[in-house]
């Protein structure tokens, strides 16, 4: 069931909900989401919670289907040789071999991080993932080059006009949450203002560490005693 579907839609955002609750944050309070994070802040924003004040998002689709399309893009561009590899192993359902992994690596490391070695924390998700891919498999697929999973028809487009908070959207310039996945923010949500990094891929929180708090400390800087954020 897609993210959008009902029941798997509350249960998330139920867990958010008590979260802000337990913290006791929940009459005031402005999200960060990087990624699927921000998916789910923005689920959270189109409710029109009272006391959201803003929201920053990072590398955050705002549909499954242009992630999926502007993934398909960079796809293209890899070496020709990464690209027969892929669609071998994708061919065969043997994409499990260590020649498919070795593929997908150089993917990831132009869109996904452009840091190497990965830092300790990234290298745990990972391991994590490898060890028990369930989470993954489910909401995403085997891969992020072919979403099947209970994600593959997630959208919020058609409800952001209904955000009304300042919202900042953030993204590294070779991000595999390309400049159209993350269009409709900005498009769509009055005000909302867009920084690119453009060394950095998907994490540009690591990969331009400084500039990317630099950006968020600004944006929360603009929230005053009472907890409007300036747009």
């Amino acid at each position: 069931m897609p993210l959008d579907g009902r029941p798997l839609r509350d249960a998330l955002l139920g867990e958010l909900d008590a979260l802000l609750a337990h913290l006791g944050i929940a009459g005031e309070h402005v999200l960060l989401g990087q990624s699927w994070g921000g998916m789910l802040a923005a689920e959270h924003a189109v409710r029109g919670p009272a006391g959201l004040r803003g929201m920053v998002l990072a590398d955050t689709p705002a549909s499954m289907p242009l992630w999926s399309r502007g993934v398909a893009r960079l796809r293209r561009a890899l070496p020709r040789e990464v690209r027969e590899v892929l669609d071998r192993e994708e061919a065969a359902g043997t994409t499990g071999s260590r020649e498919y992994a070795e593929a997908a690596q150089v993917f990831y490391d132009r869109h996904l991080l452009r840091v190497t070695p990965y830092p300790p924390e990234v290298a745990a998700v990972f391991a994590g993932r490898q060890e028990d891919p369930t989470v993954y498999r489910t909401m995403i697929g085997l891969s992020e080059f072919d979403v099947t999973g209970t994600l593959r028809d997630w959208s919020v487009v058609d409800r952001l006009a209904s955000v009304r908070v300042p919202v900042l959207v953030l993204r590294g310039g070779h991000d595999e949450a390309t400049a159209e996945s993350v269009a409709p923010f900005t498009e769509l949500v009055a005000g909302a203002r867009l920084r690119v990094f453009p060394a950095s891929s998907h994490m540009p929180h690591i990969e331009e560490e400084t500039a990317f708090r630099e950006a968020v400390e600004t944006f929360l800087a603009g929230c005053d005693a009472g907890g409007a954020c300036v747009r």
